[in-house]
């Protein structure tokens, strides 16, 4: 009997397919004017999204730590390039540099997951997306966590999940000038906040370069040394702060307001 893999379930394939709409809208409208064509696909797991980006026209390297992922990866889709990596190696950058890289649902299963967006950084030649479970807290921080055991989650398990500022602050941390949000995630409840639960899932755009295309929003470089030893009213003060700045969505929508009128007074 063949074996039923985690990643080919209803749940994974319909959220697969949700992240995919919107990467794809993304990258249709600057993966020509950009000129990328080399992509590495890093935790890969049996390649849904490598063939992904295959299809786009990607010359494709797709990476897991897991061989059995790997070759299972290989059997369905011949024409890709896989490689058996763990995402915490030091040497993972020998692989090579590449115009686009995509992270899809790997750096909350790391044990260290600042070494890894290191590597990414030294991986990436122009463009980085990475798709992440976030813990639901406002501080740069990370939450340790045991997983349950399945190919589709880390290799010990046992991760720190950071929170959505955290993943933030660590690409820039690592070298990246600019870090995006998109305008409109996945329509796919993770993605979203509601009266019940709080937003859990992200997915982030990292770039070497200014990026104008439509969709996006930079996101504010969080400062601050000692954010995690602060008192809690300063920590309400530096949620004022990123709340009211210029990259936030309150921020733009009060520059919007603001221009509509000095328009308005023209």
């Amino acid at each position: 009997m063949d074996k039923v893999w985690r990643f080919d379930e209803d749940f994974t394939r319909n959220y697969t397919t949700a992240r995919q709409e919107v990467i794809g809208k993304f990258l249709a409208d600057v993966k020509d004017t950009m000129q990328l064509a080399s992509a590495l696909d890093l935790g890969c797991g049996v390649g849904h999204f490598s063939k992904f980006l295959s299809d786009l026209g990607f010359r494709v390297v797709a990476v897991d730590g897991r061989e059995e992922n790997a070759a299972e990866g290989k059997r369905r889709y011949p024409e890709i390039n896989f490689v058996v990596k763990n995402a915490e190696d030091p040497s993972l950058p020998e692989i090579g540099t590449f115009d686009f890289v995509l992270c899809v649902g790997l750096i909350y299963h790391l044990e260290n997951p600042f070494r890894t967006i290191r590597s990414l950084h030294s991986l990436t030649g122009r463009i980085l997306i990475v798709d992440a479970m976030c813990a639901p807290v406002d501080d740069p921080s990370l939450r340790l966590v045991d997983e349950v055991r399945g190919e589709d989650q880390g290799l010990n398990y046992v991760a720190f999940y950071p929170t959505e500022a955290c993943l933030v602050k660590m690409l820039y941390r690592a070298g990246f000038p600019y870090v995006y949000g998109f305008e409109t995630l996945p329509d796919y409840s993770l993605f979203h906040a509601s009266f019940w639960r709080r937003k859990e899932r992200t997915i982030v755009v990292a770039s070497r370069e200014p990026l104008r295309t439509k969709g996006l929003w930079l996101l504010a470089d969080i400062q601050g040394s000692w954010e995690i030893l602060s008192t809690g009213r300063e920590r309400w003060r530096m949620r004022l702060l990123r709340l009211w700045s210029p990259a936030s969505r309150l921020g733009r929508w009060f520059r919007a307001i603001a221009t509509h009128e000095d328009r308005k007074s023209a």
